[in-house]
């Protein structure tokens, strides 16, 4: 029997860094020493305090339905967050929670967008944007940005990108997958636009927030154009910053209609995020922040040697970042050294002969590139440029090495 699968389901297509990371398991499975720097998670075990109030829970019998959009402990615990990081205030019925940033952005569309509403998103962009947009009916508009712009856009990109059928516009900064982050002064620029049109939504995606080594301390699209409060959505989550990500909680400040119709498809799906991670995401909102100043510094540190490794392999030019865990590789020269035919070419090349796994740029919206996270050990990416290099070889001029850009 053959079952006709749904229009909608047709439309996506699964999440190519997901796709990676099971390759990469495979061939561990089957004996091959493969370095997977494919996935975005952080080596680092969650901190103690905060398991240890997960397993608080647990021993409390804190292990039954919570209220679908969350707890109020935790709602305040964000609540109290988004005033000290963000300066930004929310009453609890304008927060949601729910099992991860991803579900929250999920939400967010499918409570908004109609058959033809149109969603800009800057591209290189995070794999789910386009698909997201795609299950709800909506219409991705890509909007992309070079490594000869930083890989961010202008204002006059975006103003030329919104039409009258624009209902959501997208903002991940730090970006997953660039880490390209945006100064004040260009949300200011990029807010005036969105001023301009009163029908459009923005969503800004500030999961890695405190993954963060700007010159200018970060900031969120809504802090730096307070006009925006009133139909901005401002999402988070503790994934990143506390090495959370199997526990699952996401969440979001937004206009209260919106938020309480998200939470109204949260209550028809899934219901309630877990209710022992949302006891866990208190202890780690609330408690001792210097495990997450602890964590970044490893990152930063990681970040300033692979940027600085790849850019001496030949054909390769990465352009520092300002925060997450990943580095953002232009390989076209290298694609074309080898005769190759494209970045998944490439990856699939890397991946058989150097065993190293990295995502092909044109998951992200930029062909010619790859992305590696360095989310894991200094000895892991060591071996990892090395292993590269030994297919790729030396750069033989200092012509491909990265370009400047504006440090935020």
């Amino acid at each position: 029997m053959t079952i006709a699968l749904s229009q909608r389901v047709r439309r996506i297509k699964p999440s190519p860094t997901l796709a990676v990371t099971a390759r990469a398991a495979r061939l561990k499975a089957e004996g091959r020493d493969v370095i997977g720097l494919g996935v975005g998670e952080p080596d680092f075990d969650t901190p103690a305090h905060i398991a240890a109030a997960g397993i608080a829970a647990i021993g409390a019998g804190f292990t039954r339905y919570t209220n679908a959009d969350g707890i109020p402990e935790l709602k305040d615990a964000i609540i109290a967050k988004f005033g000290r990081d963000n300066g930004l205030s929310y009453r609890r019925d304008q927060v949601l929670v729910s099992a991860g940033a991803k579900h929250t952005i999920f939400n967010l569309m499918q409570a908004l967008l109609d058959g033809g509403d149109e969603v800009v998103i800057p591209a290189p962009y995070w794999v789910s944007y386009p698909d997201m947009a795609l299950l709800a009916d909506g219409v991705p508009v890509i909007v992309n940005a070079g490594p000869e712009q930083g890989y961010k856009i202008t204002p006059a990109q975006l103003a030329a990108a919104i039409t009258p059928r624009t209902r959501l516009f997208i903002l991940n900064s730090p970006s997953n997958p660039t880490g390209a982050a945006y100064t004040r002064r260009e949300l200011e620029a990029l807010g005036a636009v969105l001023l301009r049109h009163p029908q459009v939504v923005i969503g800004t995606d500030d999961m890695y927030e405190h993954i963060w080594w700007g010159s200018e301390p970060f900031c969120s699209l809504v802090t730096a154009c307070p006009r925006l409060y009133d139909r901005t959505v401002t999402i988070n989550g503790v994934s990143k910053s506390y090495a959370m990500t199997g526990w699952r909680i996401g969440y979001c400040g937004g206009p209260l209609e919106l938020v309480q119709a998200m939470a109204t498809i949260q209550g028809q799906s899934t219901s309630n995020p877990s209710s022992i991670s949302q006891k866990a995401a208190v202890a780690a909102l609330n408690g001792d922040q210097s495990c997450v100043a602890e964590m970044n510094r490893a990152f930063k540190e990681r970040h300033d040697f692979v940027v600085a490794g790849l850019n001496t392999l030949a054909g390769v030019s990465c352009l520092p970042g300002f925060g997450t865990f990943y580095a953002f590789a232009d390989v076209s020269a290298a694609i074309s050294n080898l005769g190759l035919a494209d970045d998944n070419a490439f990856a699939e090349q890397l991946i058989s002969t150097a065993l190293v796994a990295v995502v092909p740029g044109s998951a992200f919206g930029a062909p010619g590139h790859i992305r590696l996270s360095f989310a894991c050990s200094k000895a892991t990416l060591e071996l990892a440029l090395e292993r590269m290099r030994s297919m790729l070889g030396s750069a033989l001029a200092p012509s491909r090495r990265a370009r400047s850009r504006a440090s935020p």
